[in-house]
């Protein structure tokens, strides 16, 4: 579908110059320069040749078709430039013209206009405002101030030009090969979904990097980078992701940015490798490209220094990477290689004057043996007097099926790096760096190896919900409190403890007799979302007169404290054992749709946020998976059995909330707070709730 784009035979330049330093002259140049073996058609009113090339006047005068026009013209002269390909049978078009959305409102509707015409003819348009694209294969060089790279499998998106063109540069410094580099620019019509769908297919790109700063569509990126990366790894720096960084994106880009959370649940269902840094998208392309994929997470360290060798065990037991220890055989010969000081555990402590004997004797080693998954190498400039040799001998152990990464520390020389990159072998300035790239290699590996998604569908009553639910949007009120929550929930086989709503004192007293005492009181109102703001929850009240007092000490507060809040009455409920509480929820996220929640209650909510987030629908191994990534998880089973804490009941709540959202998209947020866990109950049961609707 993108042929005309990445592989044109005739390309037709608008706005070619005789100027160097030009954006019209650059871009024939690098044409011309990379070796680009089609036809070339410049276009210059004021111009009978450039750089040996016959020019038109204007396309219109173009006796053959061309494939692909190149627009360098400015934004007054876009529209007819796009007409005058048009007819000259273009079926794509570059336009590398500034002064459409990213400048003002006039500029915006230029841009739809242009992009609406290339969709009617079926014609493929990538920019405006972009720095063009390169092709190494085709030697197809479109790119503005870029030499052509070697060939090679690393393919690049960016949605910045700055960015796009610091990633060849670092590539080229790395003796990196390319396959495909695009410049997005404001995504007019082609987006990063459509270069993930051609890339992620695209045999020649065996590894997608990538810089976005908002996505087009959440549901269709989904689906293209999960295609890929099924495929391929791909590695995504996402910018704005703070609310300062949100507005510059956006003034930038004329885009609304969605929420950060959202981006970092659909990544991880994607399977895409996060880079959080440019230097992490760097750290990781290096890594991804050069070494294989690990079986496991199992590392070990090999290094020439002790206390660096225990800081990078350290650094692998944070990043929840497993220290690897070699089979006992294994250790055993390696024992007899190497001095009686040197220890074979992990770290591996080949000792300060370790040379290229010991190195890759201890590479073989590991190499070799079924405990070990990756191996991460320290090199630091200590009693080594041949780091060149040593730099060679780590080559020659590598080259196996388990990742290899080294780890510099000290005065090495360049050259060092660049021995062990001709290699094959990424080398960091730290271990931390290194185990950051062995914790995105294990997490993508994890991912590749998971199992097929099937989502649980729960027998429900789902006429009971649309009911309700159809009641309060007729009646234009779009929070649902507690009572009416709890029915939603209960319809969605929710425990729900036994109470009601109670009208007055006398039908509350009724109430609490008929659950049996204790009970819990809770004022209800479709204006008041968090009761304890306003003192509207009573527990733990044991007899008739508790309930009489309490009942209209809820609603005398709740009219000093919300004077304007509709006060339905209050809800009686039966009071429950204590136990662990938990918080459960979904918010709609306006680009990647319910995004669900899952964290302890108290501190790790409020102070630490240890919250964590999945995109619907999600599978009972997604849930499992979001209540252990938790740093509060270990919480959930200090000091009580597993008979206390049943994980996988608290993931069938997950799925639950997972199909009530995908089931009803008119539920903007949801929230259970607490869920309680305890011994009584064979299932968690919702102890107080809240729905939000969408209200357009």
């Amino acid at each position: 579908m993108l042929s005309a784009l990445f592989a044109p035979q005739t390309i037709a330049v608008i706005g070619a110059s005789r100027r160097p330093g030009k954006f019209g002259n650059v871009i024939l140049r690098n044409l011309k320069k990379g070796g680009f073996a089609g036809r070339i058609v410049p276009v210059n009113p004021h111009a009978g040749k450039i750089m040996g090339l016959p020019c038109l006047s204007s396309l219109r005068q173009a006796t053959d078709k061309i494939d692909l026009a190149i627009i360098i013209v400015s934004q007054p002269q876009v529209l007819q430039a796009v007409h005058d390909a048009i007819a000259a049978g273009a079926r794509a078009l570059i336009i590398n013209s500034t002064g459409f959305k990213e400048v003002d409102v006039k500029g915006a509707e230029l841009e739809e206009k242009i992009a609406e015409i290339c969709t009617l003819r079926q014609i493929s348009l990538l920019g405006p405002n972009c720095l063009g694209l390169l092709n190494t294969q085709h030697r197809l060089n479109i790119l503005h101030g870029a030499a052509m790279p070697k060939t090679g499998g690393i393919s690049m998106i960016s949605q910045s030009s700055a960015l796009c063109a610091a990633f060849l540069e670092r590539m080229a410094a790395g003796d990196f090969g390319i396959a495909k580099v695009v410049s997005l620019g404001n995504k007019a019509q082609l987006s990063e979904i459509d270069m993930l769908q051609a890339l992620g297919r695209d045999e020649d790109s065996r590894l997608i990097a990538a810089y976005l700063e908002n996505i087009s569509s959440g549901d269709d990126f989904v689906k293209a980078a999960e295609e890929a990366s099924n495929k391929k790894p791909v590695i995504i720096l996402k910018s704005a992701v703070t609310a300062a960084g949100r507005r510059a994106a956006t003034v930038h880009s004329g885009e609304i940015i969605s929420e950060d959370t959202a981006y970092g649940a659909a990544f991880k269902r994607a399977g895409i490798i996060r880079a959080e840094s440019f230097s992490a998208l760097l750290d990781y392309t290096m890594a991804f490209a050069m070494q294989p994929l690990p079986a496991g997470c199992r590392v070990l360290v090999i290094t020439n220094a002790g206390g660096p060798g225990i800081m990078a065990v350290d650094s692998l037991v944070r990043a929840a990477l497993q220290p690897a220890y070699m089979d006992p055989a294994r250790a055993v010969e390696l024992e007899g290689l190497l001095p009686a000081a040197a220890t074979v555990y992990n770290p591996l402590d080949l000792l300060a004057d370790a040379g290229p004997d010991r190195y890759e004797a201890a590479i073989k080693a590991a190499m070799a043996s079924s405990n070990v998954d990756a191996l991460l190498i320290i090199m630091a400039d200590r009693g080594n007097d041949k780091p060149r040799e040593t730099a060679q001998a780590i080559i020659n152990a590598a080259g196996g099926d388990k990742p290899l990464l080294v780890s510099f520390l000290g005065g090495h020389k360049k050259g060092i790096r660049r021995l062990l990159r001709e290699g094959g072998v990424p080398a960091y300035n730290s271990s931390e760096q290194a185990v950051s790239v062995l914790a995105a290699m294990c997490g993508y590996q994890a991912w590749r190896q998971r199992p097929p998604r099937v989502v649980t569908r729960f027998p429900v009553n789902r006429r009971r919900v649309e009911r309700i639910i159809a009641r309060r949007l007729r009646a234009g009120r779009f929070f649902i409190a507690e009572g009416r929550a709890k029915d939603i929930l209960q319809a969605y086989d929710f425990q729900i403890p036994e109470g009601s709503l109670t009208l007055n004192a006398d039908e509350a007293v009724e109430t609490a007799r008929r659950l049996g005492y204790p009970v819990a009181m809770k004022i209800s109102s479709p204006d008041i979302i968090h009761k304890e703001e306003c003192s509207g929850l009573r527990l733990g009240l044991s007899n008739r007169q508790e309930v009489l007092d309490a009942y209209d000490l809820l609603l005398l507060r709740a009219r000093q404290q919300v004077p304007e809040a509709r006060l339905v009455g209050v809800y009686v409920e039966k009071m429950q054992e204590p136990g662990l509480e938990v918080i459960v929820g979904m918010h709609r996220d306006p680009q990647f749709g319910p995004l669900l929640m899952f964290g302890l209650g108290g501190i790790f909510m409020e102070v630490l946020k240890d919250v964590a987030f999945y995109l619907a629908p999600i599978t009972f191994d997604e849930a499992m998976q979001m209540l252990t990534s938790t740093r509060s998880y270990q919480s959930l089973l200090s000091g009580r059995s597993q008979k206390q804490i049943d994980l996988a009941a608290i993931a069938r709540v997950l799925q639950k909330i997972s199909q009530l959202a995908t089931d009803f998209p008119e539920i903007s947020d949801l929230e259970i707070n607490p869920l309680l866990i305890n011994e009584s109950s064979s299932e968690p049961v919702v102890i107080n709730a809240g729905i939000t609707l969408k209200s357009g």
